[in-house]
């Protein structure tokens, strides 16, 4: 058997026993990878139970290219795999790697772009609306959303003026010294037109959607909409507000309602006391300017922002853009949806650099002690998850500090709270021998909270607990450690390998396919 996250993302992973009869079965995947965010066509494995039966006598370079003229001869714009012969179980298997396209979108000739531009939602494959395919062909064309000249809106040089001085008045707010403001220069229309903020034809200027947005007159669905809610679910509202006009009013309106409900506590630092919330601050406002600078404005839905007793989400309208995945993301790799508002957002001191806003969140949420934050799409949305510290419940009085590491040891630890946050208050000296045992304590504690977050299945949160009593968080290992420890196969240690990095319980070490355990301690 096999499992689809030997070849990747198991979303982007499509099994099949053989090339189907029907062939719009196997295209369909093709091109609802070439759409999105690339992925893989296995052909030898039956999806539902994963057994790997292979493809049999046939010559399996003979059958890769039949299948590359298949998909050549089918699809529109001309879509060119790489196809690879890979042996698993003893049995010779096609792996159909497909790249993310770059002159989208891609279709079946015999049926038509309206009919047959596919997407990939929630690990299938599904034909686009009319919307989704605009967005397709934006992206395909290499244009910017927020570049296009706005329908009906007229240039008025008094209301540009104004948005040049609102922009500059933000920059300002921001900076922290003269000596910065003195590096933030007026703006021109021009300047303005450099963003794409206004288009030029021939000699007449026209406003363009970014600009419309940036003084708050877009569409009615640019909006934020928050909530408050009873539990763990959608169900019992206790406060909620929607926030529209410029953007970054709303970017900071929204910071602010989330603030006011998450538990605020204190650490001391010699004489001096700081006030902490249980998620980073800047965690939370970077993830709401990410879905407002990256969400699709084709997409009539608002940004919606959940509390919950034991998390954060924030939903944002439209996919990743232009074949970008989480795991490029989380490394600093960006492609932006709206180019003018990022530029736009950039003068304003809202953002430092693209690409940098997703590792920033992830250190962050790390350097709290926290869960590192759960990122992926939701149907044709995208969801950013940060875990609180506690539950509503539990909260701390604002006007109290925090109990000390020894009083918050001897509190009772609920399923749905993560580590503690680090004191580090020189205030407080304990025996070491007793730092030692709560520093493990915090580790296995860490390490369980991750592994039920994760969802893995209760064997592997076994395996990887008994893996984690033997190797401890100092020793080197890999496959074999694993296959001698547990007394298992190779593909089972490979899997528990994956589900570790999914957890992210296990950092990568120089060597090849060697690997240390965390140290998710407080």
């Amino acid at each position: 058997m096999a499992e689809k996250k030997l070849f990747g993302e198991s979303s982007n992973v499509e099994f099949k026993r053989e090339i189907p009869a029907r062939h719009e079965k196997l295209l369909k995947d093709i091109i609802a990878f070439s759409n999105c965010s690339g992925g893989k066509v296995v052909i030898g494995i039956e999806d539902g139970t994963n057994i790997v039966y292979g493809i049999g006598d046939q010559n399996p370079f003979r059958l890769s290219d039949a299948i590359s003229n298949m998909i050549s001869d089918a699809c529109e714009p001309q879509i060119d795999p790489s196809i690879s012969v890979q042996t698993l179980d003893d049995q010779t298997v096609l792996v159909i790697d497909v790249a993310p396209g770059r002159y989208r979108p891609y279709y079946l000739k015999a049926e038509g772009r309206e009919r047959s531009s596919y997407i990939r939602i929630n690990g299938t494959s599904r034909p686009a609306d009319s919307r989704k395919i605009q967005e397709l062909e934006l992206e395909g064309r290499r244009i910017s959303y927020d570049t296009l000249p706005c329908i009906g809106a007229d240039y008025n040089f008094e209301e540009a003026e104004k948005l040049c001085r609102l922009m500059r008045m933000s920059a300002l707010k921001s900076c922290q010294t003269e000596e910065e403001k003195e590096q933030i220069k007026p703006l021109t229309t021009e300047k303005l037109e450099d963003f794409g903020l206004l288009a030029r034809r021939e000699r007449r200027l026209y406003l363009t959607n970014g600009y419309q947005l940036l003084l708050g007159k877009g569409p009615y669905y640019a909006r934020i909409q928050c909530a408050l809610f009873k539990g763990l679910e959608r169900d019992i509202f206790i406060d909620r507000k929607e926030f529209q006009g410029p953007l970054h009013e709303q970017i900071a309106d929204a910071y602010q309602f989330v603030l006011k409900h998450l538990s605020l506590g204190a650490e001391i630092s010699g004489l001096y006391r700081r006030d902490i919330y249980e998620i980073p601050a800047a965690a939370v406002r970077e993830a709401i300017v990410n879905a407002v600078m990256h969400r699709s404005y084709l997409d009539e839905s608002c940004i919606q922002i959940s509390i919950f007793d034991d998390r954060v989400e924030i939903l944002s309208p439209g996919m990743l853009y232009d074949g970008l995945d989480w795991e490029a993301a989380k490394s600093g790799r960006s492609k932006c949806r709206n180019a003018a508002i990022a530029e736009a957002f950039r003068y304003m001191r809202i953002v430092e650099r693209w690409g940098t806003g997703i590792p920033r969140i992830i250190r962050q949420c790390r350097e709290y002690g926290l869960p590192g934050p759960l990122f992926e799409e939701s149907g044709d949305s995208v969801r950013i998850i940060l875990y609180r510290r506690k539950s509503n419940s539990e909260s701390e009085n604002p006007e109290t500090e925090t109990e000390s590491p020894k009083e918050e040891s001897e509190s009772p630890k609920t399923e749905t709270e993560s580590p503690k946050i680090r004191d580090e208050s020189p205030i407080i000296n304990q025996d070491k021998t007793t730092k030692v045992i709560e520093n493990q304590k915090a580790i296995e504690e860490g390490m369980l909270w991750r592994l039920k977050h994760y969802m893995l299945a209760s064997a592997s949160q076994k395996n990887i607990t008994k893996l984690y009593k033997e190797i401890g968080t100092g020793r080197v290992f890999g496959r074999n450690e694993i296959m001698g420890i547990l007394g298992c196969s190779k593909s089972t240690a490979a899997n528990l390998l994956n589900e570790m990095k999914k957890a992210e319980v296990i950092e990568k070490v120089p060597g090849r396919g060697k690997y240390v355990f965390s140290s998710l301690k407080d």
